[in-house]
């Protein structure tokens, strides 16, 4: 039984970077969506897009790879998880590998990332890390 879909979805882009695909599929919701475009805006994934199947939505994601055949994302890290949420100021976000990586930040404007929370002053419940 899948209790946490956002953890799923971080270790089936991190399976699928290890063994060099060229994308991966999961079942398709709007907040995984949202976390697949901050991934694109900063670099992280070729592009994501949500096609309907007979039952449901699934959501691919074509991953990105350097030159030499090396995923870009060397890290993903879930930080509030279902049995223990971690909520942040704004002034309290994490920066990721100093500066490097990127928070990922569910806030009540939108789910941003780290820099965009801290600079919109507004915090939230930080959802994961990536760099």
């Amino acid at each position: 039984m899948q209790t946490d879909p956002i953890a799923d979805f971080l270790t089936r882009i991190r399976n699928g970077a290890r063994a060099d695909h060229d994308a991966v599929e999961m079942p398709a919701s709007k907040f995984k969506a949202e976390l697949a475009r901050i991934l694109r805006d900063q670099g992280y994934i070729e592009d994501f897009s949500v096609e309907p199947t007979r039952v449901g939505r699934v959501l691919r994601v074509q991953l990105k790879y350097t030159d030499d055949r090396r995923p870009v994302i060397q890290g993903l890290e879930r930080v509030s998880k279902p049995g223990r949420r971690r909520y942040v100021a704004a002034r309290e976000v994490p920066k990721v590998q100093g500066g490097m990586g990127t928070a990922i930040v569910s806030t009540s404007r939108g789910v941003m990332t780290g820099h965009d929370a801290r600079r919109a002053g507004v915090g939230g419940e930080l959802v994961a890390k990536v760099w």
